[in-house]
């Protein structure tokens, strides 16, 4: 077992990433509010581009750790709002594949980069961006 030293620190470590998600999730939604659009919206938008002919509600959910009726409310809101397109794999299936429409690509523009995150990671050379990045990648494997 670990010694108590350890434990704290483990405990202040879950302590900042937790306290730190937040604060970027606040800092990005400022970011996008002019948009009018959720993160979790553009989160949807990311995803369907990167699946392609894939992006269905099933993979998506999966992907995003959500239940698939929650992610196909979002799709139909996302859809009345024009910045996808559902369509069933064949008739009288209920299988939707996801296709983005124009204004869905234009959203794909304002989700890739963040002003926020890159000033808050300004002060980090590559090399240490790039250990962060693996750091938060191993813990995130062994969590998953």
């Amino acid at each position: 077992m670990e010694d108590k030293t350890s434990l704290d620190l483990n405990f202040n470590i879950w302590m900042l990433i937790g306290d730190l998600h937040h604060k970027m999730i606040q800092v990005r939604q400022h970011e996008v509010s002019r948009y009018n659009i959720p993160i979790r919206q553009l989160n949807i938008i990311r995803l369907i581009d990167e699946l392609g002919p894939e992006a269905r509600l099933s993979e998506i959910a999966k992907r995003l750790h959500r239940k698939s009726d929650v992610i196909s409310r979002q799709s139909v809101s996302m859809e009345k709002d024009g910045f996808i397109k559902r369509t069933k794999e064949i008739p009288k299936s209920r299988l939707l594949r996801l296709e983005l429409t124009d204004k869905g690509r234009e959203m794909l523009k304002i989700n890739k980069y963040s002003d926020g995150m890159n000033l808050a990671l300004s002060d980090f050379t590559i090399e240490e961006r790039q250990e962060l990045h693996s750091v938060l990648s191993r813990m995130y494997t062994r969590l998953k």
